[in-house]
């Protein structure tokens, strides 16, 4: 008995310890991912797993502003009684976080002209203050801005007017690319600190990280993710074609550890993200975890993950701050998830990982001109949160015509590991797919318990390559370049999602399609960043107008502007003629691991299929965007869902203890927060991603 005591109280001295060396305010939801350590966890225990079916709406708020194939991607943040987020159109608001009523509503466009004008999608805010000075900071298209978090009012003085052009600053000589803001930046001291969405074609820009002081404007600190010449990295890249390589950018978001003063960065693949005949070597630091001092810059340390991707591999999700115990001893660590189904856990002063990681032997490339690297690493722990390898067993096999439907389009197909390289001769399946694995809403983590959340997509794709020599003029090798990846080389696109772009002359004029290019619509950006030159044979090769004498000739691979030598054939799910996708299910799934000893606790499936529940199957999971929150009254809150629902779970079995039906799919994170003593969960409700487009944000609450 005397044991147990001394047992007993080591625990609560040891659970004691672990809390007095963390000031993070659990109940606080006014950072992207929750908490500051983007933990996506609520200390809240008003909703409980005894009340928790007893939630209902409280409020909505309807932005009025959704289109066809708009999306909401926004986690909203709350600060003094305030939620602000984004609508589908970009605009910027504030709401009364208890009753969802309009404070106020900033449409950037009055700043920045052109109307209707693409500017992509907004994954949230960032919240900074000085003594009565609040500011909302944001990005919309290729522009930061910073606005009165109180109003709404434009900060007149920061940047330029208001505004600062994300195009400018790079230390390059364009300044013509696609850039778009669509995750929120991180607040340091009076530094925010901000990356981008990229063109993933040879036209990109490089993905510099930069860091902008949240008063003036101006830049502070910019750190070269594709390194410049005499900088640590650059013998990791071809140097012939370096300066015209763009990506290495970070897409997701980024997370800080205020303590240390370490901004955490993960990044993506460098282009073309098919072809890496034009950047031999490993390519630093593209799809890496870059552990950056925020007050300079400086790398600390860095890891990288895949080594000279050529399968779009980025890091899709900011990184989670963890504390976890390990050989008796707590230890702050960092997680990142990946779209490979690994998360890579590292010390976060030192970059030491927590459990070894290999670098493993993998197959190469035969791709003429393409020279893949001999090894990726790969993490003993902890367990993947998904299955690792599609083979022959694990083609759709719920009817008969399904499972040959699938075999049919995998006749000539290469399947069986994960890192098989694209092929000029044989499609291979990618599997996990270019969407995850991972996606960009994140995981979930538990500071009590040390227990991890992670959704996941596990759905098989095709990739294609054509070589570059087979285009017949030069407007089908500029459409390639602008337009292949999600159109396709033959055009046919990947409806509902993406619109086939088959006799597109019945709909379209030559002005009116040259409007659509300059301006965007939907998913798909402003072309308004390519040469005038260019523009005119794409919209003559679109239209199905005759090709002029000077653009019958092929492109060559060393003419000025660089082109791949090999295309992808276009973003395409192994699905059947039906939809389905051509792997069994589950295809979404929900897992939780325990980070202490990296071994997974439970996994579900996630989401909903009626069609296939009402023929009989078990529920097989759907396609899911958003990510997970977890709560101190003992449960997991996640939409992402296709199936247009919200779910709550029990965070100890995985067990499903609620469900509400949304106005459209929350492709989304929730927040969780409390005001006047009621604890609220929020999600965005914007659709899209093949689902109908919708303009809600809904919060649920207990009734009196």
């Amino acid at each position: 008995m005397k044991n147990q005591w001394l047992s007993f109280i080591f625990i609560v001295l040891a659970v004691s310890c672990q809390q007095a060396e963390t000031s993070i305010d659990y109940t606080d939801w006014s950072h992207y991912g929750g908490p500051e350590d983007a933990s996506r966890y609520s200390a809240l225990s008003q909703i409980t797993k005894e009340n928790v079916q007893n939630l209902s709406v409280a409020w909505t708020y309807q932005t009025g502003d959704a289109t066809e194939r708009s999306q909401i991607q926004c986690q909203p943040i709350v600060k003094n009684g305030l939620l602000y987020g984004s609508t589908p159109s970009l605009n910027i608001f504030a709401l009364n976080a208890a009753t969802g009523e309009e404070i106020w509503r900033f449409d950037p466009f009055e700043i920045l002209g052109g109307e209707n004008s693409w500017a992509g999608t907004n994954r949230g805010v960032s919240y900074w203050e000085d003594g009565e000075d609040r500011r909302i900071l944001f990005g919309a298209g290729n522009w930061l801005m910073a606005v009165n978090a109180d109003t709404g009012a434009p900060i007149s003085d920061f940047g330029d007017g208001g505004k600062v052009d994300l195009r400018k600053g790079l230390d390059t000589e364009r300044e013509d690319f696609l850039i778009v803001a669509n995750a929120p930046g991180v607040v340091y001291k009076d530094l925010l600190i901000i990356g981008m969405r990229l063109s993933e074609g040879l036209d990109a820009a490089p993905g510099h990280i930069r860091a902008y002081d949240i008063r003036s404007g101006e830049r502070k600190w910019i750190f070269h993710t594709i390194p410049l010449e005499g900088e640590d990295g650059f013998e990791t890249w071809d140097p012939k074609y370096i300066s015209q390589i763009g990506g290495a950018n970070n897409w997701a978001g980024m997370t800080l550890d205020q303590t240390h003063g370490i901004v955490f960065v993960p990044t993506g693949s460098a282009t073309y993200d098919f072809y890496g005949g034009y950047r031999h070597g490993d390519n630093l630091y593209s799809n890496s975890l870059l552990a950056l001092n925020a007050e300079t810059g400086e790398r600390i340390w860095h890891f990288q993950a895949v080594h000279h991707d050529v399968w779009d591999r980025d890091f899709p999700a900011n990184p989670n701050l963890i504390r976890i115990q390990k050989d008796g001893k707590w230890i702050d660590a960092v997680a990142q998830i990946s779209k490979q189904g690994y998360t890579y856990v590292f010390d976060r002063q030192t970059g030491d990982p927590i459990w070894p990681i290999t670098e493993t032997t993998v197959p190469q490339s035969t791709l003429p001109g393409e020279k893949t690297s001999p090894t990726q690493p790969i993490p003993s722990l902890p367990e993947p949160f998904m299955n690792m390898v599609f083979e022959e067993r694990d083609m759709l096999n719920l009817k008969p015509e399904w499972t040959a439907d699938i075999q049919s389009q995998l006749e000539n197909a290469l399947l069986g590991d994960t890192w098989l390289p694209p092929n000029a001769d044989q499609p291979i399946v990618l599997f996990p797919g270019m969407d995850g694995g991972g996606e960009w809403g994140g995981a979930a983590f538990d500071p009590e318990t040390q227990i991890f959340y992670v959704n996941a997509n596990q759905i098989p794709w095709i990739i294609g390559m054509t070589p570059n020599s087979k285009f017949e003029n030069v407007g089908q090798s500029i459409y390639t370049n602008y337009c292949g990846n999600c159109h396709g080389l033959d055009r046919k696109g990947n409806p509902p999602a993406i619109p086939s772009l088959i006799g597109l002359e019945e709909k379209y004029t030559f002005d009116s399609l040259d409007y659509l290019l300059q301006k965007g619509r939907g998913a798909m950006p402003a072309f308004d960043y390519i040469s005038k030159e260019e523009l005119l044979v794409l919209m003559d090769f679109l239209l199905g107008n005759p090709p002029a004498d000077n653009d019958k000739k092929e492109l060559e691979s060393e003419k000025s502007a660089l082109y791949p030598r090999y295309y992808m054939d276009g973003y395409k799910k192994l699905t059947t003629k039906e939809g389905l996708y051509g792997s069994n299910p589950p295809w979404g799934l929900l897992t939780a691991i325990d980070m202490n000893t990296g071994l997974k606790k439970w996994q579900i499936p996630l989401g909903e299929i009626d069609s296939l529940s009402a023929m009989g199957f078990e529920a097989t999971g759907t396609e899911n965007y958003g990510g997970p929150v977890v709560t101190a009254g003992g449960l997991v809150f996640i939409a992402a869902t296709k199936d247009e629902k919200i779910r709550a779970f029990d965070k100890e079995t995985g067990e499903k203890l609620w469900e509400a039906k949304l106005p459209a799919s929350g492709h989304a994170t929730p927040a969780m927060y409390e005001m006047n003593g009621k604890q609220y969960l929020v999600i965005a409700c914007g659709g899209g991603k093949g689902t109908k487009s919708g303009d809600s944000y809904v919060a649920f609450a207990l009734p009196h």
